[in-house]
């Protein structure tokens, strides 16, 4: 995917209110709409260099969306967690990753489950079960590579996981394909030191049969894409 308008770029002086960010740009304090309610931990240190999109829609509040952080190790991060599922369409529209190519149909936001959820992407193809891909946007690195998801305890991931073990045990196929969206991570796995419960629902679900997928993304102010499969490590 390509922003669709060059990315301007600002010094982070805090973000507060989960949804909202001030930034030094060309100096003088600008606030940007934060478009990520976790913790967003290792990715919105003051002084961060951030690149921020702006919309044209005069209904706007805040015409200027945060959508990339930059470390100060020069590691690029996609803030805007709704990027994840672009990422996704597209890499599964081009046929990019191998375990999700073939399928005739693909549907976004497809009620499912007993826990009234809406799956991510609902592939379907005459003669295979129906494939559920639940994706998750992966940006909290903690040491040497390895990235984690959730950033924190997460009911609504709890959920999930739960309803793709169902999915399964119903005869159909599922997976979670967690798209890193940091450039320094390089493996992935469940916060277990974050979120306990989320882990041992990971390991039931690959017992289970649920298949755990990540990719990392190429990130720059240009543009992103979906480039290459990453190992999980459960």
């Amino acid at each position: 995917m390509q922003f669709s308008s060059s990315l301007s770029r600002g010094r982070l002086i805090k973000r507060y209110k989960r949804f909202l960010a001030d930034v030094d740009y060309q100096g003088r304090p600008l606030t940007l709409h934060c478009p990520n309610t976790g913790r967003m931990t290792g990715c919105a240190e003051p002084s961060f260099t951030v690149y921020f999109s702006t919309s044209a829609n005069p209904k706007r509040k805040y015409a200027h969306t945060w959508e990339l952080s930059e470390n100060q190790r020069g590691e690029l991060i996609c803030v805007n967690t709704a990027r994840a599922n672009q990422l996704a369409a597209e890499a599964l529209a081009g046929g990019l990753i191998p375990e999700l190519a073939g399928y005739g149909r693909v549907q976004a936001e497809v009620r499912y489950g007993e826990e009234g959820s809406r799956i991510d992407f609902l592939l379907s193809e005459g003669g295979r079960p129906d494939c559920y891909v639940e994706v998750k946007s992966v940006t909290l690195l903690e040491q040497d590579g390895r990235g984690y998801f959730p950033d924190t305890v997460s009911l609504r991931a709890q959920k999930h996981v739960r309803e793709l073990i169902q999915c399964v045990r119903d005869g159909r196929r599922a997976v979670m394909l967690f798209c890193v969206l940091h450039t320094g991570i390089d493996r992935v796995g469940p916060a277990r030191h974050l979120d306990p419960a989320y882990g041992r629902l990971i390991d039931e679900a690959l017992s289970a049969g649920v298949e755990c997928l990540a990719w990392g993304a190429d990130i720059s102010p240009e543009g992103m894409r979906l480039a290459r499969a990453l190992s999980f490590t459960p």
